[in-house]
């Protein structure tokens, strides 16, 4: 339930308008993910374990990983308007 309530309210506001600003200084990427750590750090039996090993079992990816996704997707769709 907690894992829900990260991915519905808390993850969308951390990936608000990333194709425009898109972090790109190393702080202020380890700032964004410190908040998907901190979470982690939260859920019973999982604090002992590290944190790619919390992200594997929870299905989660890094926030940095999701902003290059979302800014390929952007790319796409600006191809498609542009030749279309």
């Amino acid at each position: 339930m907690l894992l829900r309530a990260y991915t519905t309210y808390v993850r969308p506001l951390l990936e608000y308008n990333t194709v425009i600003w898109s972090p790109s200084l190393k702080c202020d990427v380890t700032a964004v993910e410190k908040v998907q750590r901190r979470f982690k750090k939260r859920l019973p039996g999982f604090r002992n374990l590290s944190y790619a090993e919390h992200r594997s079992k929870l299905n989660l990816t890094t926030l940095e990983l999701r902003g290059l996704h979302n800014d390929l997707v952007m790319c796409y769709k600006l191809c498609l308007i542009l030749s279309g």
